[in-house]
């Protein structure tokens, strides 16, 4: 089985295209990996960020296409308006089932996309997705609501979910992530103290993109990636998670 990750690269280990080939290979996932963007970060903020020539992304994509059977896919940070446009392009040119990680800010605060990102999500990449994973600031930001509350949450859902079927994850809540897919559907979870939390988001939504892989359905993976992440968190050090805690003796 393989899946493909397209995103930014974090030198700090513990985001981007590194958590992303560190879950797929601990869910028995061959990786492979297309880099948007360079970024300088640790787990506590972000220096600057470089991306990477829309036009080599695009050749990155063809190259891996061109040499493997893939099926199922995610993306992280993609940086520009015009990054989003060529990877909506791709995923219908290869029939992609697309996981979008809405990757607006690094978890310690800095930005890592322009300001056109948002309306070009909305217009391009969602409506080509299988699914998308927003935390509660993406969802605010990508439905222009203020989300204080368990019942804002549903109501952002409901509001992407018209767009593709969405899961607005509860860290910053109660714990539970809501899904929307024709109807509403709550993942109990947990919220975890816990200072090993960058990467979390991408961690999540490539276990998500992994359990596709394997053949589960949509809301099977999304439980499974929920207790995968959180079990990551709970075994994790550095300020990131342990993405290999099951291979830990």
């Amino acid at each position: 089985m393989i899946a493909l990750s397209i995103a930014g690269f974090d030198p700090s280990g513990g985001a981007g295209i590194l958590a992303d080939v560190k879950t797929f290979h601990s869910l028995g996932i061959y990786p492979t990996a297309v880099i948007t963007a360079l970024t300088a970060q640790n787990v506590n903020r972000v220096a600057g960020v470089e991306p990477v020539n829309t036009t080599f992304v695009s050749k990155q994509i063809d190259m891996i296409m061109e040499g493997a059977r893939i099926q199922h896919a995610k993306t992280g940070m993609l940086y520009s308006a015009e990054m989003v446009e060529m990877v909506a392009r791709q995923v219908q040119k290869y029939q992609l089932k697309l996981v979008v990680d809405p990757v607006l800010v690094a978890g310690s605060g800095g930005v890592l996309s322009q300001e056109d990102l948002v309306e070009a999500l909305r217009k391009h990449l969602l409506p080509v997705a299988e699914f998308t994973t927003p935390n509660v600031y993406e969802a605010e930001v990508l439905t222009g609501m203020e989300i204080v509350s368990e019942d804002d949450a549903c109501e952002a859902a409901t509001k992407l979910g018209k767009i593709c079927p969405t899961v607005v994850t509860g860290g910053h809540l109660k714990g539970r992530d809501i899904f929307y897919k024709d109807s509403l559907h709550f993942i109990e979870g947990e919220i975890i103290k816990s200072t090993n939390t960058h990467g979390s988001g991408c961690t999540y939504s490539a276990a998500i993109t992994a359990y596709r892989a394997q053949g589960m359905d949509l809301l099977e993976s999304i439980r499974k990636a929920s207790d995968y992440t959180k079990k990551a968190i709970k075994h994790g050090e550095y300020g990131t998670l342990n993405q290999m805690w099951q291979r830990c003796p």
